[in-house]
């Protein structure tokens, strides 16, 4: 599975100019499942989500993870927004190649499954809507952006 996660100030999806999903401060988090995916990759890519370390500690270094924040009262809002293009192959020429992505009801089966493990996890969860044409609005905070890929480990 890959992810694209972005701290964010401010974050929000709107369809058809209503907003589905907002969040304040936190993390933006653009989801993909591949071919062969399972909710193990997906259990693994969330956990590393949680306690990825890019928030300003007292100090001014990354430190703090997204729960930190969500422990301290302080604002640590999630928004899971499903992103096929993340798969984007164009070693081929100019036209990006998907082939890479899960096919759309194993796709939407693990969007769905990692949007509920986050809501278990995490106090404050948004989300876009799978399949849909989104328009995504955020203030990117450093700016922070970081790719993260869980892939299956041999034998599991």
């Amino acid at each position: 599975m890959l992810a694209l996660i972005q701290r964010v100030r401010r974050a929000s999806v709107s369809i058809d100019g209503a907003v589905v999903g907002q969040i304040a401060a936190g993390l933006l988090v653009l989801v993909c499942a591949e071919q062969g995916d399972t909710s193990a990759q997906a259990d693994k890519l969330l956990a590393k989500i949680l306690k990825l370390r890019i928030f300003s500690d007292a100090q001014g270094k990354m430190n703090r993870c997204v729960q930190d924040l969500d422990g301290a009262g302080l604002h640590g809002g999630l928004l899971i927004v499903s992103q096929f293009t993340l798969v984007a192959d164009n070693s081929g020429g100019n036209r990006p190649s998907f082939t890479q992505a899960a096919a759309p009801e194993l796709g939407r089966l693990l969007y769905d499954y990692v949007v509920q493990q986050a809501r278990a996890a995490h106090s404050e969860v948004a989300t876009g809507v799978f399949a849909a044409d989104m328009q995504v609005e955020l203030v990117n905070d450093g700016p922070v952006t970081i790719p993260m890929r869980v892939v299956p480990t041999v034998g599991g």
